[in-house]
């Protein structure tokens, strides 16, 4: 079952995602910067997990609904559809199912235990992942707005790395750079792309978030 290198991060969803007046779920697309494709997803916490996938350096590609998993336990005939399918910088297939820890009853659970025994054979990880915590998801969120391309400018990113070459609180930085609105959309860009760093985790980014050149970048 040597499936590891099969190149599923580039498949089409095996199924539709179904929209329709009344329902509760919200299904949509997000434009992945990571493999600059469109990724489904079904609910606002798969969204955020492409999202949180998208942002993570470690991975160079990502689909949704990849392919259909079907089996029989020995009383029943089962199937599942993973969410997401990513494939990271080494050449590492992930399996991604998303569903928050409250929903995770003794059904699902075994469905992702199988689903991990399947990966683990053919040579991918399996990953589980529920909500992001607050204030990292806001943070993403955020960030999010300018991942794509056209909000770099190269002047003013070489400035940037410059500036906070040593740490120094988000605005005060990006106004030694320049006017605030057209810098700081190339600073957001940088810490999207990581070529900046802040504290993500503990609050939300602010005027006074201590950012600085990431470890290995070029002032």
């Amino acid at each position: 079952m040597g499936c590891w290198a099969e190149p599923f991060e580039l498949a089409s969803p095996v199924r539709s995602f179904a929209s329709f007046k009344g329902q509760k779920n919200f299904t949509g697309e997000y434009w992945a910067a990571t493999s600059r494709t469109q990724v489904g997803y079904e609910s606002w916490v798969e969204r955020d997990a492409a999202m949180a996938l998208d942002f993570d350096p470690a991975v160079v590609a990502l689909s949704s609904q990849p392919f259909r998993l079907t089996w029989t336990d020995g009383e029943r005939e089962r199937g599942h559809t993973p969410d997401y399918f990513v494939r990271l910088r080494d050449g590492t297939g992930v399996v991604v199912d998303v569903r928050p820890e409250d929903l995770v009853d003794e059904d699902t659970a075994e469905v992702f235990a199988f689903t991990a025994r399947v990966c683990e054979e053919v040579g991918w990880q399996f990953r589980h992942v529920g909500d992001l915590h607050q204030p990292y998801r806001v943070n993403l969120r955020w960030l999010s707005r300018y991942r794509h391309g056209r909000c770099y400018h190269a002047p003013s990113a070489d400035r940037l790395r410059e500036v906070f070459a040593e740490p120094l609180p988000l605005l005060a930085g990006a106004e030694q750079v320049g006017d605030r609105l057209a810098v700081l959309p190339v600073l957001y860009y940088l810490l999207w792309q990581q070529e900046l760093t802040a504290d993500l985790v503990t609050a939300p980014l602010g005027t006074d978030t201590l950012v600085r050149l990431a470890s290995g970048g070029c002032p």
